[in-house]
């Protein structure tokens, strides 16, 4: 059965979003925690089945995430997120539901490239200009389901 074909509306979200999601990632990755803080809404949420309460507030966003790459750091660890089997839907308030498969590769300094967790990570993203911003993040982790 073949598929419509996409409007062109529809293409050119989708192709924002794996953008926005590339420069996301890449800013987390490359250690740059204020920069990629900056990509949720100051009043952002972050939620995720391995922790106890939500994140909320992009300062404490950033905080985390500050955190995390001293830790990682301090372990020797680099940590690459590799986002896939991305779905894009505009909602009728106008914000945009995405969800994906999300793997996260930690690879300690001399040694083997391992897939640290699995995970689906489903946001609720809104228009900035011509920016998306992240207004909340859930992850679920596949071993904690």
């Amino acid at each position: 059965m073949a598929l419509p074909p996409l409007a062109p509306q529809s293409a050119q979200l989708y192709l924002a979003v794996q953008r926005f999601y590339a420069r996301q990632m890449q800013l987390l990755d490359d250690g740059k925690a204020d920069e990629w803080a900056a990509t949720f809404t100051e009043d952002a949420m972050f939620a995720a089945n391995a922790r106890p309460e939500p994140v909320r507030g992009r300062a404490d966003i950033a905080a985390g995430a500050r955190q995390a790459i001293e830790q990682l750091a301090h372990d020797g660890l680099v940590r690459r997120h590799w986002l896939g089997m991305l779905d894009v839907d505009t909602r009728s308030d106008g914000t945009v539901f995405a969800r994906s498969y999300a793997l996260v590769i930690s690879t300690p300094k001399g040694g083997q490239a391992a897939i640290h967790v699995s995970t689906v990570c489903a946001d609720v993203l809104v228009r900035d200009g011509d920016d998306l911003l992240v207004r909340s993040r859930h992850v679920t982790r596949d071993d904690l389901v």
